[in-house]
């Protein structure tokens, strides 16, 4: 064994779970087991694109963070890393001499919020106390009042991050001033929208953040219990709120007079079943409450009458584990980033063609090219940047050539998109965005609970309209009708929900109002995506007889003799791409020809 003392790290989120790291932990573990290096467990460090991840600290603080791993490279790197002290450079990817670019992924990122997130171990309370956790709840307990606890929010410019933005101080103040002996704070962890993973990722590796946070919310507005609802669907963040909520009550940071004050909170875990709507703040109420979730008119607003009729402040993941990093270095320290009304840094979940894909945290006012450019390391297919979805289903198609927009709250408004809970959505030329509007108009009108007639029956007009434009059915009023249905829509919904789903429909048309035309008029994808409006081809010039993709077509599309040129039988073939995919001879084309045109 070399003489130097290591450490010895391994991402075990559910994206590094995924990536086969459990095995990479327990290789490590046990190798590592006689050398009394003890092999630590810890949550995602945003390099999901990377997992497997395995750390390793010298004694002189020098991290070499290693990448992909197979399971053999876990001995490969004790071997060679900790028993020669030779690192391993074509594992690395970040660290002294690593070959790859992988560092641009973070020189843009500003890690207030995750600053714990891949580096303390979740599971154990004091990594998080070593990292000067619970400092603001110290600080809120000892040295401020409730009053002056929101005041410091205030003056942070913190807006809720769970999608709308609103000032975080003015929901606590609400809820403080609202007459009630009994009130509550609820974190809203039913993370929803598609290829979103913010808070799970916060919760699964940094989950003592967000009970600090619930902890200085519940004395700043008089509150003395704590709901946390989070969807079924995230075990291992379920199991990790467990474990800390069990450790703080031992610490005494939960309870009866948390750290000899006056101030006493428990808190609690409520599963959901997944639905959507749920996270719209009144129906997650309701499902709270152990009825059927659905949105409630307002007002009242749940500061003056949520959980239970009581006083309610309700704030997302994302917003609570900002608190404790504002009240331990100042609202001062936190509002010199960002923008002049969008202040501090977001969380995104960065996803789609996309070469980086992860968890990034930026400061407010980053466009969306150092995004996908500079951080995300550009189109994973080498093929020209299109579009980036922001919102999930309620959000917006954003084109290209408004890369240069800042992202924040005011920015994105104006251009028609929002902000959302933080899913980013990058796609290439090859995305057809009325297939795009379809798909999530299909979530949404899923996700409807049905109570507002608009919202139920208009996201079902809407869909079929949008179905009939993809399978080159569309007529010439249609996008007209699609424009009118959106606005009555939005005018009309109760929630969120409804008053959102059309935005992705609306900003496709706005932007990209010529593929409708396309999809409408010349019955033609220009992206070559919409089934009903492309049709596989093979040149006979090209075909070598291997008979590859006949094997490959699951319908017997595809015939031919062995070493000649094989042909497609459109009407048998549903363009399902496979023959293209297994063709080593790119003799299989796509076209733009309507099956019935062919």
């Amino acid at each position: 064994m070399h003489d130097k003392q290591y450490r010895v790290k391994v991402g075990l989120a559910t994206c590094g779970i995924a990536g086969g790291a459990a095995k990479v932990y327990q290789i490590l573990k046990d190798r590592l087991q006689e050398s009394g290096i003890e092999v630590e467990r810890t949550g995602c460090i945003g390099m999901c694109y990377n997992e497997p991840l395995v750390e390793v600290i010298e004694a002189d603080g020098q991290s070499y963070l290693y990448g992909n791993l197979e399971p053999e490279d876990s001995l490969h790197i004790v071997d060679e890393h900790i028993e020669k002290g030779k690192p391993v450079r074509n594992l690395l990817v970040l660290g002294r001499s690593a070959e790859t670019d992988d560092q641009t992924f973070l020189e843009k990122q500003r890690r207030i919020l995750l600053k714990n997130c891949g580096h303390i171990d979740p599971e154990e309370i004091q990594s998080y106390i070593d990292a000067d956790g619970y400092k603001g709840l110290r600080r809120a307990l000892e040295q401020m009042t409730p009053e002056s606890v929101i005041e410091e929010i205030k003056q942070s410019g913190l807006r809720g991050r769970g999608g709308a933005g609103f000032p975080t101080h003015l929901k606590w103040g609400l809820t403080r001033q609202a007459d009630g002996a009994q009130k509550y704070i609820v974190c809203n962890a039913d993370e929803g929208d598609p290829g979103a993973f913010m808070d799970r990722s916060v919760l699964e590796g940094d989950t003592h953040s967000v009970l600090e946070g619930m902890l200085i919310a519940g004395y700043a507005i008089g509150a003395s219990i704590g709901y946390v609802y989070i969807r079924a669907e995230y075990p291992l963040a379920i199991r990790r709120l467990k474990i800390a909520i069990k450790q703080a009550e031992g610490k005494g940071l939960l309870g009866k007079n948390i750290l000899g004050s006056n101030f006493s909170f428990e808190l609690f875990i409520r599963e959901g079943a997944g639905a959507f709507v749920c996270g719209e703040e009144t129906a997650l109420l309701m499902s709270i409450e152990g009825k059927r979730g659905m949105p409630r008119f307002r007002p009242p607003f749940p500061a003056q009458k949520g959980l239970f009729g009581c006083p309610t402040s309700i704030n997302n993941v994302e917003t609570f584990a900002n608190v404790p990093r504002i009240l331990h270095l100042g609202a001062s320290a936190y509002n010199q980033l960002g923008t002049e009304e969008s202040k501090g840094t977001k969380v995104f979940a960065l996803a789609g063609k996309i070469r980086r894909g992860g968890l990034i945290e930026i400061p407010m006012g980053t466009t969306i090219n150092e995004i996908v450019f500079d951080i995300g390391g550009g189109i994973s297919t080498g093929k020209p940047f299109k579009a980036i979805q922001t919102g999930g289903p309620s959000g917006g198609c954003i084109p290209a050539e408004l890369g240069d927009t800042p992202v924040d709250y005011e920015s994105l408004k104006k251009i028609g998109a929002i902000m959302g809970s933080g899913g980013l959505l990058v796609m290439d030329e090859e995305t057809c965005m009325v297939d795009v509007a379809r798909y999530f108009l299909s979530f949404t009108r899923e996700e409807s609970c049905g109570k507002c007639t608009f919202c139920r029956a208009g996201t079902h007009q809407m869909l079929k309209i949008l179905e009939r434009i993809t399978q080159g059915e569309g007529r010439e009023e249609d996008v007209d009708l699609l424009i009118e249905l959106a606005e009555k829509i939005k005018a009309g919904s109760l929630c969120g929900l409804g008053q959102t789903a059309p935005n992705p429909v609306l900003t496709t048309i706005k932007y990209f109002r010529n593929e409708y035309d396309a999809h409408v008029k010349e019955k033609y994808c220009p992206a070559k995506k919409c089934k009903a409006l492309i049709t596989y081809e093979i040149d006979p010039e090209a075909c070598t007889g291997c008979t590859l993709c006949a094997r490959n077509c699951p319908v017997d599309a595809i015939s031919g003799m062995k070493k000649e040129a094989h042909v497609i039988d459109q009407s048998i073939c549903i363009s399902c791409g496979l023959c293209i995919n297994s063709c080593k001879f790119d003799a299989v084309t796509v076209s733009s020809k309507p099956k019935q045109l062919v």
